[in-house]
């Protein structure tokens, strides 16, 4: 029968995970050699944990796959942490392998003790212990699940044993783990009442984040149809600003003044792919249509006239062909 380590790396490799981010420690020991063995798997070395995590933050940022960073028991997996605030926020798929102190020592205030549930929960989409060697392969698939399907940091803590152990194999962590296609819009009647809000309005800007990713040609598209200027968030800086004549650079607390004057002279905001969290650079008194993917963020940030839960920005290419022309758009897009 196989180690769990073995188990764990061959799961990681079945769903496209090529490298691991570490530092080596005696509880990561069994881990570490299973990839040696493997020769399937890169151990990438950092010289501190901190970096191991922002180097996976930054890897699943760029190929938008799985990526994994380990740490060892105590300040060993503690050290991940600001890495993993990062990738958290930043809504890229993590998943950290936190080694632990042997099972029999948990609660006895062991020596580098720590309790990485409770450290890492503020941080992560999942966050569990694996108990018992039969448990490994569940929790690591639901892991793995939860980093791609929500677009976060998931945690799981292994007694530094229970990597050497064996058990035999099952069903789950066979087959590989990727991020599921789905496409998810409004239904008729919003875009209907989307169209008549702007149909209305005099000063649309767009306020765009990392939500249009991918669909930069729509979101254009959109802006040309209602002659809008573009503001981004820092966030929709690489998705958005390039090849757009309707860009007028960023807002917030680093951006410009004509971001800033396009998004507060505005009589209407359409908001798309973004949680822009600064309050003070909204628009009083404007109609705001938010579009979002994740419908708990919807009107969090500032009172909202139109909330839409969808994949930004899919559907306003249809909503913008039910526009007319708006004789001040032109005037408002000079400015």
């Amino acid at each position: 029968m196989a180690t769990i380590a073995d188990q764990v790396i061959s799961a990681l490799t079945l769903s496209g995970v090529r490298r691991v981010y570490g530092l080596p420690g005696d509880s990561l020991n069994g881990f570490t050699d299973a990839i040696r063995r493997s020769g399937e798997l890169t151990w990438q070395h950092v010289r501190h944990e901190e970096t191991a995590a922002f180097a996976a933050a930054a890897d699943a940022a760029l190929t938008g796959q799985l990526a994994v960073c380990a740490g060892s028991c105590g300040p060993g997996n503690l050290h991940l942490i600001n890495g993993l605030f990062d990738a958290q926020r930043s809504r890229v798929p993590v998943l950290a392998i936190a080694a632990h102190i042997p099972r029999t020592e948990i609660g006895s205030e062991y020596f580098q003790e720590t309790h990485p549930q409770d450290l890492f929960r503020e941080c992560s989409v999942y966050c569990e212990l694996v108990s018992t060697p039969e448990m490994a392969p569940r929790i690591l698939e639901m892991a793995m699940r939860a980093a791609v399907e929500d677009n976060g940091v998931a945690v799981v803590v292994i007694p530094g044993e229970i990597f050497l152990q064996r058990a035999g194999e099952t069903g789950w962590a066979t087959c590989p783990v990727r991020p599921t296609r789905s496409i998810v819009r409004p239904d008729d009647e919003s875009v209907r009442r989307a169209a008549d809000i702007l149909n209305a309005a005099e000063r649309v800007t767009i306020l765009g984040g990392a939500g249009v990713a991918g669909s930069h040609d729509a979101l254009i598209e959109v802006a040309s149809t209602l002659q809008a200027p573009i503001v981004h968030a820092l966030r929709g800086k690489e998705f958005i600003e390039y090849d757009n004549p309707f860009d007028v650079g960023m807002t917030g607390l680093l951006g410009f003044a004509s971001g800033y004057k396009a998004i507060k002279e505005a009589d209407t905001l359409l908001m798309l792919g973004t949680d822009f969290p600064y309050q003070q650079f909204y628009p009083e008194g404007a109609t705001v249509i938010q579009v979002e993917i994740r419908g708990r963020n919807l009107g969090r940030r500032t009172p909202i006239d139109l909330a839409c839960a969808a994949a930004s920005p899919t559907p306003w290419p249809r909503c913008s062909h039910s526009c007319g022309p708006r004789p001040t758009a032109t005037t408002w897009i000079d400015r």
